[in-house]
């Protein structure tokens, strides 16, 4: 029997824990880039599980291999092979134009093999070469190491003490960069777009300033892509956008659709410093997830797939524009490229609040980085569906906008 909102509140408030502020509706099932709650209602999903969702719900051929797969052979251990898994890298790998693949389970394990392996590398030819500077704003995970990747001080509070070795510099500034990098620098990791730091992209050739510094200090560049990649950008990695080849990559989010995946794929110099027994995973790159992963890695980097991105992103990104110019009290400025983009707001103080009144009225949206309108939908949306979420931005905004 179907529980009641009531009863399902209840029950997370016992036995949960809470960490999560969460929005007070129960979701119960999915088509395209809809959902409905536990009550029936209907809204426009422009969260897609905060990037993740990038096929929809409910995407037939995504349904069909998870549950054929799922017949056959869902777990075994990474001690065998499975062919699931081997087309999964084979063609990461391809798309990449790097040469080694790992599976983990989420984009914190993906980071954490990137900094494990970037330091096992360096350390060939520097015990001490272990540095690794991040961005300000930079989110990169939830363990302590990926924690302190992250340049957000909010998130280290009360876990100390915290690994040693990271640093953090101001995005977009190369200058910052360049005064903190030595030949004991390890790696930089960036996200090529930043996401939860409030959608920022690089600028004035950024990404390739960074790669040429890497190369001066012998230091690995490491591009997450965890919320950019798997076409977000309108490219299927968003370092292709901008001219820029990584020694190490990391994805997780929509890799499968839904199912839980990560990655990390790195050039055949920098995998040679792994030998068998130095990283590993039980659940990781799993038949189940991986036979989802192929369903999304034969879709999304399809030219069509990606030309749509392309064209309902840059509707999309001019009417926050229009929106902007609207309500210029209430927005400031709009930022993003493809289907990562974000409204950014003149304070914080209604942030979650316009959140909750589109919610209210069927859209699905974010705000992060405590100001920031987040949009960051299912890669199948129409741009009648941008002009519904508009439609109901335009009357949200329009309560504050005094």
């Amino acid at each position: 029997m179907q529980e009641t909102d009531k009863d399902i509140f209840e029950k997370d408030a016992k036995d949960y824990l809470p960490v999560f502020n969460r929005y007070k509706i129960v979701l119960d099932h999915g088509e395209g880039a809809y959902l409905w709650d536990n009550n029936g209602k209907k809204y426009l999903d422009f969260l897609g599980g905060i990037a993740v969702n990038v096929l929809g719900h409910d995407y037939e051929p995504l349904v069909t291999a998870i549950s054929e797969q799922a017949k056959k052979l869902i777990h075994c251990s990474n001690l065998y092979y499975t062919q699931p898994q081997a087309d999964a890298a084979a063609k990461l790998v391809e798309l990449s134009g790097l040469d080694k693949a790992f599976f983990g389970n989420s984009g914190a394990e993906a980071n954490e093999g990137a900094i494990k392996i970037a330091r096992k590398y360096a350390h060939q030819f520097d015990p001490e070469k272990s540095q690794i500077i991040t961005a300000w704003d930079s989110f990169h995970g939830r363990t302590i190491a990926t924690l302190t990747a992250t340049g957000q001080p909010k998130y280290h509070e009360g876990f100390g003490p915290l690994p040693d070795g990271f640093e953090y510099v101001h995005y977009n500034d190369i200058e910052e960069l360049e005064s903190m990098m030595s030949e004991k620098t390890a790696a930089v990791m960036l996200e090529t777009i930043q996401g939860e730091g409030g959608v920022y992209t690089p600028e004035d050739n950024y990404l390739k300033k960074v790669r040429a510094l890497c190369d001066k200090y012998h230091a690995l560049l490491i591009f997450d892509e965890i919320q950019a990649g798997i076409g977000r950008s309108g490219k299927f990695f968003a370092y292709e956008k901008y001219g820029v080849k990584p020694d190490i990559v990391t994805l997780a989010k929509g890799l499968a659709g839904g199912v839980p995946i990560g990655a990390f794929i790195v050039t055949d110099e920098v995998a040679k410093a792994f030998h068998a027994g130095d990283h590993g995973t039980t659940f990781g790159g799993n038949p189940l997830a991986c036979a989802a992963a192929n369903i999304v890695l034969d879709t999304v980097p399809k030219p069509e797939f990606l030309a749509h991105v392309e064209e309902v992103g840059s509707y999309f990104k001019q009417q926050l524009e229009v929106l902007k110019a609207k309500h210029p009290a209430l927005i400031t400025e709009v930022r993003g490229t493809g289907l990562i983009l974000g409204a950014e707001l003149a304070s914080a103080e209604h942030g979650r609040d316009i959140v909750n009144d589109c919610l209210a009225e069927g859209a699905i949206i974010n705000c992060t980085a405590g100001k920031v309108l987040r949009f960051i939908p299912p890669l199948i949306i129409t741009q009648e569906q941008v002009d519904a979420v508009i439609a109901t931005l335009d009357d949200v905004l329009a309560k504050y906008d005094k």
